[in-house]
């Protein structure tokens, strides 16, 4: 029986945003389908707060105080798609300190998956700059805290949130400590994550990104994570392994336009699931998008419930990995 951890906190619902497709509807909608299903048999627990070291290994000095000095001003617009409140700074804290409290926890051997349910998500901000719905990198701060005080020797960060995630593949774009692995629809925002793009110095081979067209479905999706993901992880062997969960690349999400459905997030999920259980590492999840609030829900509730049982995941068709197949190969 595998056992999990879910963290949440209140504050997720105090980084106000208005009417924006990032708010706080989507945790209500989360916690709303989880609760019907009694949890999956899980507790939440509430977030602690990251420290400032936990941030700034992954965040300047500057960074840091500009978002705790703008949100002590009120908050407001930061860009044309970035939103921060009076109590954003702290909701951010929360986001980046589920990450490294389940990092350290899961690397400790308390359970053997987590699920952090909190916003604002995180993906997107860059070591100095908030932007796409993002604060602070909460992936980020959860790899650099495992690897700093967890005992994490390597860790693999898989996204598949249908917008590449710029942010954390910037932050350890010259590192061998984590692999960062992106599915994510081009053209599409914020523009980055071309398969040219493989990392610099020491990290250079350790970004591998795979960029799938608008209606990409089911298939293509899971036959990346399996056909591509998996082999490459292998080598690799990482001592935690991460998922940037969003789930905007579902066919009902408005942002976006690829095709998945809350089967093909389970298969994924089961998929990342096995290869966690046949090298003996745990599995870190944390919520990015999502924008249609039953999509979301059903798809949160579909990747706990892969987590937590032994169903295996459906085989994607190889040939479905399209030219990113010769990756896992070369790679």
């Amino acid at each position: 029986m595998r056992k999990g951890i879910y963290l949440h906190h209140p504050l997720s619902l105090e980084h106000e945003t208005g009417s924006h497709p990032e708010n706080k509807r989507r945790i209500e909608a989360i916690e709303a389908r989880l609760g019907s299903l009694g949890w999956l048999g899980l507790t939440p627990e509430e977030a602690p707060a990251a420290s400032r070291e936990q941030i700034e290994r992954v965040h300047t000095a500057e960074h840091y105080d500009a978002i705790k000095t703008f949100c002590e001003r009120g908050g407001g617009m930061i860009d044309l798609d970035t939103i921060a409140s009076e109590r954003s700074f702290e909701a951010a804290l929360r986001a980046a300190g589920a990450a490294a409290s389940a990092a350290e926890r899961l690397l400790a051997g308390d359970a053997d998956y987590a699920f952090c349910g909190l916003r604002p998500p995180g993906h997107h901000a860059e070591e100095a700059t908030a932007m796409g719905f993002c604060l602070f990198n909460s992936v980020a701060v959860g790899a650099a805290h495992g690897i700093a005080a967890g005992g994490a020797d390597r860790v693999l960060v898989l996204d598949w949130d249908v917008h590449h995630g710029n942010g954390t593949q910037a932050i350890f774009y010259d590192s061998d400590e984590v692999l960062y692995a992106s599915v994510h629809q081009s053209p599409c925002y914020p523009g980055t994550g071309a398969t040219g793009e493989r990392g610099t110095g020491a990290g250079e081979g350790f970004t591998l990104n795979m960029p799938v067209p608008a209606g990409a479905g089911p298939d293509e999706f899971l036959a990346l994570v399996q056909h591509v993901v998996v082999p490459v992880a292998r080598r690799y062997e990482p001592t935690l392994i991460m998922l940037s969960a969003g789930y905007d690349a579902h066919r009902d999400d408005p942002l976006a336009q690829c095709r998945l459905d809350e089967g093909a997030y389970a298969d994924m999920t089961a998929s990342m699931r096995d290869l966690a259980s046949e090298l003996e590492v745990p599995v870190l999840v944390l919520l990015e998008g999502g924008y249609d609030l039953g999509a979301l829900s059903a798809s949160v509730a579909a990747t706990l419930e892969a987590l937590g049982d032994d169903r295996p995941p459906r085989e994607a068709p190889r040939e479905a990995a399209g030219p990113h197949l010769a990756r896992a190969a070369a790679s």
